[in-house]
């Protein structure tokens, strides 16, 4: 089996995660969240984002991001995004076909938004012939690894909420964001006005099972019936309620994410001395951006798993995960430097 870098949902599930299925895998619960786990999970949530957090479960992330941005808009309605966000490059159009809404691209060169950005798209507001700004898309961390500080994500609020928009944080990766500065979820979300948050947990040790939280009650009023008609209900909720469980009461999320950041540091500086690799982006999470050779890159490829993220200048993605280990970065790095000679 070759050694992957390709995605940190390549790894495995955290063994604490398993035991904590097994350990809620017993006698009869009641269906569709109405168990004592899924209550007992709302509450860790609360704790976590504030009193006015409301947590939804969804299979994926995907269908978290999907019915976040649908909570926030109707048909009508655009939503503004980087050029390398996750809603507009990976999702196969799902945001598009289910809320309806337009996606608009910002051209960005590290995958952040800034006001100065999203200004430029924020006109034809009251023209019936075109879809009206209703919401901002940021990832934390984005697409390229890269962070948003908790003032950069205010003001980006601070605009949506302006122009009676939203501003909705795709937070796949958002434990890796926190682990990697030691801001907490709150600084990071809640206090910054974040409207809605996809919680991502499958890319650092959980085995399914996304999260919509939505910070304003206002916005929960139809989101069981939204949740219903996207197919994202899922019936023996408490399996995934036992893997937050055990994924945010004694911070296990940290545990894992800092591990995985740990390593794409320990890749990035073993890469230092290596003039024929230019890393690209700044490591600030758990992936490491760089350009390579491209005479080297399908051979490397035949030992070692990982994404040609740009073929043109043959830019590489490299992504470490809570299971990556030092001996495989190292064997990594001493094939990658074999084929350089």
């Amino acid at each position: 089996m070759k050694r992957s870098f390709g995605s940190d949902n390549h790894s495995g599930i955290h063994p604490q995660i398993l035991d904590s299925i097994k350990h809620h895998n017993n006698d009869f619960v009641p269906a569709y969240g109405d168990d004592p786990y899924t209550q007992e999970v709302e509450q860790l949530f609360k704790e976590e984002f504030g009193p006015d957090a409301t947590v939804f479960f969804a299979f994926n992330g995907t269908g978290a991001n999907v019915l976040c941005l649908k909570a926030l808009t109707q048909s009508h309605h655009a939503i503004i995004c980087a050029d390398s966000a996750h809603i507009y490059v990976d999702e196969c159009g799902a945001p598009e076909r289910f809320t309806g809404c337009k996606l608009i691209p910002v051209r960005t060169s590290d995958g952040k938004l800034t006001p100065e950005l999203v200004k430029k798209e924020l006109k034809g507001f009251g023209f019936q012939h075109h879809a009206q700004p209703k919401v901002i898309s940021i990832s934390q961390a984005t697409e390229f690894g890269t962070l948003y500080t908790p003032k950069e994500i205010k003001a980006l609020a601070a605009l949506a909420h302006q122009y009676d928009m939203y501003l909705h944080v795709d937070g796949s990766r958002l434990a890796n964001a926190s682990a990697s500065t030691g801001i907490s979820f709150k600084e990071y979300i809640t206090h910054t006005g974040v409207d809605a948050l996809s919680f991502g947990g499958t890319k650092n040790g959980m085995l399914m099972g996304e999260a919509v939280v939505l910070l304003r009650p206002d916005l929960t009023e139809s989101f069981l019936y939204i949740r219903k008609q996207a197919m994202q209900l899922f019936s023996k909720s408490r399996f995934i309620a036992a893997q937050y469980i055990a994924y945010l009461k004694d911070q296990l999320w940290k545990q894992n994410a800092m591990h995985a950041n740990e390593m794409a540091t320990y890749m990035a500086a073993c890469l230092k001395d290596v003039p024929q690799v230019t890393i690209t982006h700044p490591v600030e999470s758990n992936a490491v951006f760089a350009v390579i050779p491209p005479k080297i890159c399908d051979k490397l490829l035949e030992k070692h798993l990982f994404y040609v993220w740009d073929e043109d200048v043959c830019q590489v993605r490299w992504m470490c995960s809570f299971s990556t280990t030092k001996e495989s970065i190292d064997t990594f790095i001493s094939d990658l430097k074999s084929l350089l000679k």
